[in-house]
C-alpha cells in the first residue's frame, strides 16, 4: 500500500494542458527506470510496452488494455532528470503532430525520495480537445497512482 497521498491530475484549459506531481518515496534512479524501460513501464503503465532506444528518435508502442496500441516516439531524453515523449492516437502507426500530444516527466531528488511531475500539452489539435484533456487527468491520476504503488510496494 503507497505510503504517500498525492494530489489528483489538473487541467489547464487555456493552455491545453494536464499535470501532476507526485511525491514518490524511491530514489531517483527506480523511478527513472520505471518511466524509461519497456519492462517496468508494462508493471503500472501498459499492458505491452516498446522502445527501440532511449534517445531523441527512438520508437516504440505502448499497449493499452481494452482501448489498443498507440506509438511512442522520444522527443528529448536528460538522463535522470527528464524525458519527453510524443504519443499518437490508438491505432495510427505512424505519429502525426496533429493527432498527437506530448508528455515529459521530470525527476527531481528530495529528502524522501523523488518528486516526479508529468506534463502533456498538445491537446487543441485533437478532434475533440476537451474529451481529451478529461480523459487524460483521469489516466494520469490513475496510473500515477499505480506508478506510486509500484515503487513504494518493493518492486
Amino acid at each position: 500500500m503507497s505510503t504517500t497521498h498525492n494530489p489528483p491530475a489538473v487541467i489547464d484549459e487555456e493552455a491545453f494542458s494536464v499535470s501532476r506531481t507526485i511525491e514518490i518515496a524511491a530514489p531517483v534512479e527506480k523511478v527513472w527506470a520505471a518511466v524509461t524501460e519497456p519492462q517496468h513501464i508494462e508493471r503500472w503503465h501498459t499492458s505491452a510496452a516498446t522502445l527501440s532506444a532511449l534517445e531523441p528518435g527512438g520508437t516504440g508502442t505502448w499497449t493499452f488494455e481494452g482501448y489498443g496500441t498507440a506509438p511512442i516516439l522520444i522527443e528529448a531524453v536528460d538522463p535522470m532528470r527528464s524525458v519527453t515523449y510524443r504519443w499518437g492516437s490508438d491505432g495510427e502507426t505512424e505519429i502525426s503532430p496533429s493527432t498527437s500530444t506530448v508528455f515529459t516527466f521530470t525527476l527531481e531528488p528530495t529528502d524522501s525520495g523523488t518528486r516526479l511531475t508529468v506534463v502533456e500539452t498538445g491537446f487543441e489539435v485533437l478532434a475533440n480537445p476537451s474529451q481529451g484533456l478529461k480523459n487524460n487527468q483521469e489516466g494520469w491520476t490513475g496510473q500515477l497512482d499505480k506508478l506510486v504503488a509500484y515503487l513504494e510496494g518493493g518492486a
